[in-house]
């Protein structure tokens, strides 16, 4: 394998870049070439060239919880850093399939590119046919998306299900979401949250009444689905609901944990009524 050295900076015997390149290069190009020289066979890097498509998925799952965590925390620099390191995985899966023979980061860049187009006629009509339009509403737009999506799905099955391409392996708050989403995009939906709430406590009741470990897991399921559900009719982004819940949690807790250590205790050493009236004063700061 030939590297150019102009486009990625100096390459040295082992083909490892040891030098910032040229701040004209195109970085997505530099980024590639610099994948390449970590697989190649005869001068990569010998953990880089033990990875497969499997291995690399619990560092792409950390890599996204960190690249969210620098988004939340509104840190530029950290953003940067870690959004690089979330596309480095990406070009590590480009480069895997086109070591197959498969695909490369240019067809996956391509079939995004004519997705994204396909999925916006509104966007990307023919001018004579944009002017004529009445512009959507958020939620026609969200409605066209889904059926333009599941026009999709029929076309590669004829037996399509509106939950097929949903990933096996969500986490359990993204997946109840998006399985309620899909149900509601073909017509099994509530018009409004008035049900929902009824539901919610038709739910906790029969928590309150269940008859042994295995009901009541059932139950909570039960029960943690309806809420889910609410947060959707509410607009509400149930991940980021329960996140935003249990970061100001640890929050507070942390600040009592801080009060009790000037103290030189520790929250083992009080009793719930304690911790209660810490917990009360912490809120009130």
């Amino acid at each position: 394998m030939v590297f150019n050295g102009s486009s990625v900076g100096n390459i040295n015997q082992r083909g490892v870049c040891v030098q910032k390149a040229p701040k004209n290069n195109k970085g997505i190009e530099q980024l590639r070439e610099v994948m390449r020289a970590l697989r190649d066979p005869q001068h990569g890097c010998p953990w880089d060239l033990q990875q497969s498509f499997t291995s690399l998925i619990p560092y792409t799952i950390e890599e996204t919880y960190e690249a969210v965590d620098a988004i939340q925390k509104g840190e530029p620099e950290a953003m940067k850093d870690e959004l690089g390191d979330l596309l480095f995985q990406v070009v590590f899966y480009a480069q895997l399939a086109e070591e197959n023979g498969w695909f490369d980061l240019h067809d996956i860049a391509a079939g995004t590119s004519n997705k994204l187009i396909r999925r916006h006629p509104h966007v990307f009509a023919e001018a004579a046919e944009q002017q004529q339009q009445q512009p959507l509403s958020n939620q026609q737009i969200k409605q066209q998306w889904e059926a333009i999506k599941q026009q999709e799905r029929q076309q590669k099955s004829e037996q399509a299900s509106v939950f097929d391409d949903i990933p096996s392996q969500l986490p359990s708050v993204l997946m109840a979401a998006k399985l309620q989403k899909r149900a509601a995009s073909v017509g099994f939906d509530w018009q409004d949250a008035a049900p929902v709430y009824d539901k919610i406590f038709e739910e906790i009741e029969e928590v309150k009444t269940a008859r042994d470990s295995a009901h009541q897991e059932e139950e909570v399921g039960d029960l943690l689905f309806a809420v889910i559900n609410l947060a959707r009719h509410l607009q509400v982004n149930p991940e980021a609901a329960l996140q935003t819940a249990n970061q100001k949690f640890r929050r507070r807790f942390s600040a009592i944990e801080r009060v009790l250590a000037e103290q030189q205790q520790s929250p083992a050493d009080c009793d719930l009524a304690q911790l209660e009236e810490y917990w009360q004063q912490v809120k009130q700061r």
